[in-house]
């Protein structure tokens, strides 16, 4: 196989070869017929397989997103999502999903972790390695992202994360090794970021040293799209293809480079034979792969299920006070919050696609409660408008929810009409036509029955016309970050009233995010939580859904705070001390402050869970399915209270000084304060008793435990073993789990196998594994560190 790709590549001349090595669109890599290659398509993939279009292309299913779903700790789970998303890939004859994201979360002020399995490098990595072997057993190829330390967003297309040696490889090369050892992931995509000072893309240590040399790694080496920054550099240093095309730092300029003598052309052939390999492995070089032509529709009963089965299987029960849920099928409940009747179903930038619905919980508990739920809206939750939703704009054109575009050249020739559902569209970036637009029209129907906040979204010299108003105005972007004009584009709203079609119109030079807003205008907090007040006194339940939106939870941009936006922590103190009993729902993907938690009865953490989201969460309420969640991150009690925090650079470098002591490993170790949750922990609806707790030694030791369920409902228990090393600059690390479903009053043995590779000690002097941890360390049999069930030497 290896000869015949050389074969192939001796073939093709210098400017044949590096031609392959940048996109030719994109989401696309160019063919080449001489050798029978044909494009490769690729496609964002961590909640969902989007397509080519980065926005407004076909409508795709969204899954829960990656916390939720790493909250089974399940590689069962994380297989069948992986399958899953193969055949969402298949339906579009995509090759390559750019998924999983494995970067750890060093500090839960990171904007993208939502997107990321977990702090732990041990359960990132296993479940990363089952969701690749998901993908790529049906033949879809995967790609293990961002190689490596890019763990937070702010000034990432510049700064230099600075991490140690040891820290390096036993925290966050770890997920990526484990990946390649267990799965052999066919691609991974290098960082925006610095490493050292060094661009991942040119990174000479990590992508030839480490990733092709030390682990011997036979896959493709991708870039993040326009991260990287040179030629020969990036050549040299281990990065086998740019993205995206068609355009870029190499080409001519590569060429150039090798023939200069900057860069050796068996480095090229090789980034080429690399290339063919993938292409080999994804059916698009020599005989074609066939595709399944019954694959499941995104609205199709069995991806309901799916959805919903999955969603609610990694909710978490974070309080549970005198076993108020499950639900009681006959309770009258209010249902109250912004996200219960706007559920927040996935994250921002590059995870976002186009669902075809996004169930709220105010829809799916009242589709199984009926009229024993009373829904009230909640506080306003955003500082940021967003594209209409839910119907408040149509488009003309059809009378469906969402607007009209129609494009046009400098000539005022038109060049396309659109009809976008999301109100929203991409412009300058994958048109489907020849041509530059030079002007966009945007047209809707306004559906308001009083004041309505109307605007724009997108960089640009714009006119507005609603109703009677009218006005003209310039949106640029803010400079702060690349890829503002597509990720947070610039904003501006008015309010109106007695309007019937909203009209807007924008001078374009250049790609970028567009759409429309608009939404009913906001009303006094001090009202909103008057009426939610009222309908918790006079139920016998109040469910108030809180949570974060995609200002927060998003690729580009980092949190400030774990606060709840606005005055969500309000409406929870007002609404417990007036309701019989209380729970609260957290519609967040990533760790959030609880206040009010002393004063409510349950909590349940819902993630962003999904176009069957609603259903879940109802689910999960009334025990139809069980949340039997466990956390994959630390919970902070305070802002600050962490091992790690900043995310904000100075002079452009992000310290990593806390060492391989992230999360639940500093907290241990008393580097930070008491957490509010540690990572692991999780109630479900059952209640344990552990027993006859027995280590089996070996060069990687076992542990067997009995467990047995107290508690009246089926449940399915998470064993968690820790290792506690002896040495005092070791910190605590999970070494494995298991899982196991047990009915009330049933009991089972269970076996914990550790993982070797957690034994090991890298020494920086040597640059290898010489040490192993030593002898005297103590396991620690746990449902999460806050509840250590045994210790065993």
């Amino acid at each position: 196989m290896t000869s015949d790709l050389a074969a192939l590549v001796k073939s093709l001349d210098l400017p044949a070869k590096v031609r392959l090595l940048t996109g030719a669109t994109a989401f696309t890599l160019a063919d080449e017929p001489s050798i029978g290659l044909r494009e490769m398509r690729f496609s964002d993939g961590p909640t969902g397989v989007r397509g080519l279009k980065f926005t407004g292309g076909r409508v795709v299913t969204l899954f829960p997103n990656a916390t939720l779903l790493a909250a089974a700790w399940d590689e069962r789970t994380a297989y069948e999502v992986g399958q899953l998303l193969a055949e969402e890939a298949m339906a579009q004859q995509i090759h390559v999903v750019l998924g999983p994201t494995i970067n750890l979360h060093r500090s839960a002020l990171g904007g993208r972790l939502f997107e990321a399995y977990s702090e732990d490098p041990l359960l990132t990595g296993r479940l990363a390695a089952a969701y690749v072997r998901g993908l790529q057993d049906n033949g879809v190829g995967a790609c293990l992202k961002h190689l490596v330390a890019n763990e937070s967003e702010t000034e990432r297309n510049t700064m230099s994360s600075v991490v140690d040696e040891k820290t390096l490889h036993e925290l966050y090369l770890l997920p990526f090794e484990i990946a390649v050892d267990e799965a052999d992931a066919w691609s991974i995509m290098a960082a925006y970021n610095d490493v050292n000072g060094v661009p991942a893309t040119e990174q000479q240590y990590v992508n030839n040293e480490v990733v092709k040399g030390a682990w011997g790694y036979s896959g493709l080496i991708m870039s993040d799209w326009f991260a990287t920054k040179t030629a020969g550099p990036a050549a040299a240093g281990g990065l086998d293809l740019v993205m995206p095309g068609p355009d870029g730092p190499w080409g001519d300029a590569l060429v150039a480079a090798v023939r200069a003598g900057e860069v050796d052309e068996t480095a090229i052939d090789d980034h080429v034979t690399r290339l063919l390999r993938l292409a080999q492995r994804v059916g698009a070089l020599g005989v074609p792969r066939d595709y399944p032509a019954d694959l499941p529709e995104p609205t199709s009963p069995v991806r309901r299920e799916q959805l919903t089965r999955l969603a609610a299987s990694g909710i978490t029960v974070l309080k549970n006070d005198s076993d108020l849920l499950p639900l009681n099928r006959s309770t009258g409940v209010a249902l109250i919050g912004r996200h219960a009747l706007e559920t927040i179903d996935m994250g921002g930038g590059s995870a976002a696609v186009n669902p075809p619905y996004q169930v709220s919980v105010a829809e799916g508990l009242s589709a199984l409660l009926g009229d024993r739920v009373t829904v009230v809206d909640g506080v306003d939750v955003r500082t940021r408008p967003v594209p209409a939703r839910g119907g408040f704009l149509t488009a003309p054109s059809n009378g469906q929810p969402g607007i009209d575009v129609i494009l046009y050249d400098a000539a005022g020739s038109e060049l396309e009409r659109r009809f976008c559902p999301q109100a929203k569209t991409m412009i300058g970036m994958d048109d489907p036509f020849t041509g530059t637009v030079a002007t966009a029209r945007f047209v809707a129907d306004v559906h308001a029955d009083g004041p309505a906040e109307l605007g724009v979204l997108g960089v640009g010299a714009w006119q507005l016309v609603a109703g009677e108003q009218s006005s003209s105005f310039e949106l640029r972007t803010s400079g702060s970050g690349m890829g503002e004009e597509v990720l947070t584009p610039p904003t501006r709203v008015i309010t109106a009233e007695g309007l019937g079609t909203f009209e807007a119109s924008v001078s374009i030079d250049g790609m970028g995010l567009y759409g429309l807003i608009g939404n009913g205008a906001s009303r006094e907090t001090v009202d909103v939580i008057d009426d939610a007040v009222r309908a918790a006194a006079g139920a016998d339940v109040a469910v108030v859904v809180v949570g974060l939106t995609e200002e927060q939870e998003t690729e580009a941009v980092d949190k400030t705070t774990l606060r709840l936006p606005g005055a969500q922590d309000a409406l929870v103190e007002a609404v417990a001390g007036a309701a019989r009993r209380t729970v609260v729902v957290v519609n967040a993907g990533t760790p959030v402050l609880m206040p009010w938690l002393p004063r409510v009865d349950a909590v349940l953490w819902a993630g962003l869970p999904g176009q069957e989201g609603g259903h879940a969460v109802a689910a999960a309420l009334l025990g139809d399915i069980e949340p039997a969640g466990r956390l994959v991150t630390t919970f902070p009690a305070a802002d600050g209270a962490a091992p790690a925090w900043s995310v904000t650079p100075v002079d452009g470098r992000l310290e990593y000084s806390e060492g391989t002591f992230i999360g639940y490993r500093g907290h241990f170790a008393g580097h930070a304060p008491e957490p509010a949750f540690w990572l692991g922990h999780g109630l479900g609806y059952g209640e344990w008793e552990y027993s006859d707790v027995r280590l089996v030694t070996g060069d990687a030791p076992s542990i067997t435990v009995t467990v047995r369920n107290v508690g009246r409902h089926e449940s399915r228990e998470v064993v968690q073993v820790y290792l506690r090393p002896v040495e005092r600059d070791e910190p605590v690390r999970l070494v494995g789990w298991t899982s196991v479903t047990v009915e009330p009053g049933k009991s089972a043995r269970v076996t914990v196998h550790a993982d070797r590779r957690l034994w090991r000690r890298w020494d920086a002097e040597s640059h290898t594994w010489t040490h192993r941890l030593a002898d005297g360390g103590k396991f620690l049999v746990a449902r999460g560190l806050g509840d250590i069930r045994a210790t065993v030497s």
